[in-house]
């Protein structure tokens, strides 16, 4: 069996809460609790989950642009939490990032052939010359005129820009690219060119996708698997046509329970949780999600239950393990039905 590119191990990523005029030491905020990810080459994983659940801080470590507090990241069988200074940089051609701003994370300052330019200035022995026949590929990959190159990204609409930093993340050529939520600041109409896009990519040059999304048609479009997140930990993790299918945590439920239903002649129930998700700087006791669950026990306020293998139905073949970090899954059905017995 081929080892996984990407294995992320007991990840935690804690930020200090200074209050005061003398900055003192308040509490703990955990954005990331102790998270395991696995994800094989060429696969597309997609992180989803409410804004706060870390989804975007478990990709920014992923690729060492926030620094985790514990925990191993393991690339190619090398663990990136352990390399430091000219090593990591070494690496980093090998895993590139697409931020979620086509506004801010592009310098106005740069032409856009400079702005593809400057990875290949970096990480390759390309000269100038070189580097010129590159930019005009790479442009041409993502689909933009090459006269493009000359312009500032004022002059560029959003979708332009997007794929601007698309390229500027090819260039280098890596193996891994870490997607924020590509498409979440663009009109309509361009997102699902942007996602044909980045899957016309990942099949033509092998990439591996980690990719962070709020919109579950990106997810539905691009994904292999999905993990779904909550509170800084993952609490489903599935193949995503079994997981749109028949969600076993009741935070997936929701969340599926919210999607649009192309068919106007249909509707589906929403699943409405009550309440708002609790702070991460004082997280509840037992299951995070238990005050908002409509199947929790008493027993889900007293412990926390692991993510976990669940077996699947009655004549099933299981081709890749699901798991959910929940003591009562599948209770909760995306028409808001329950499947199984109520609480007691």
């Amino acid at each position: 069996m081929t080892p996984p590119l990407l294995v992320i191990a007991g990840l935690r990523k804690e930020y200090a809460v200074r209050r005061g005029a003398l900055r003192r030491r308040t509490g703990t905020l955990r954005a990331l609790d102790g998270v395991d990810l696995e994800v094989a080459a060429g696969e597309c994983v997609a992180l989803v989950g409410e804004s706060g659940s870390g989804k975007t801080t478990l990709g920014r470590c992923a690729v060492r642009l926030i620094e985790p507090t514990a925990g191993r990241i393991v690339f190619a069988g090398e663990d990136l939490a352990a390399l430091a200074g000219h090593e990591l940089r070494r690496r980093r051609r090998r895993f590139q990032m697409v931020f979620q701003d086509p506004y801010g994370s592009l310098d106005p300052r740069q032409r856009v052939a400079s702005i593809v330019a400057e990875p290949l200035a970096i990480h390759t022995p390309l000269d100038r010359a070189g580097r010129a026949a590159r930019v005009a590929e790479l442009l041409a990959l993502v689909g933009l005129a090459a006269e493009l190159g000359d312009r500032y990204p004022h002059e560029l609409s959003g979708g332009q820009r997007q794929r601007v930093g698309i390229a500027r993340a090819l260039a280098p050529g890596p193996e891994l690219l870490v997607a924020d939520e590509p498409v979440s600041s663009l009109d309509v109409s361009v997102r699902g060119q942007v996602l044909a896009l980045l899957a016309d990519l990942r099949q033509r040059l092998g990439l591996t996708l980690l990719l962070i999304a709020h919109d579950m048609a990106a997810v539905e479009q691009l994904a292999d698997r999905v993990a779904v997140m909550y509170l800084g930990r993952i609490v489903e993790l599935n193949r995503r046509a079994e997981l749109f299918r028949r969600p076993l945590h009741p935070y997936t439920a929701s969340l599926l329970s919210a999607v649009p239903v192309p068919d106007p002649g249909r509707r589906r129930d929403r699943i409405v949780l009550p309440g708002e998700p609790p702070s991460p700087l004082a997280p509840p006791s037992g299951c995070p999600f238990h005050p908002r669950c409509p199947s929790a026990r008493p027993r889900c306020a007293a412990e926390r239950p692991p993510l976990a293998l669940v077996a699947g139905e009655v004549g099933e073949v299981e081709e890749c393990g699901r798991m959910v970090a929940c003591f009562y899954p599948g209770e909760l059905s995306p028409r808001g039905v329950r499947n199984g017995q109520g609480p007691s």
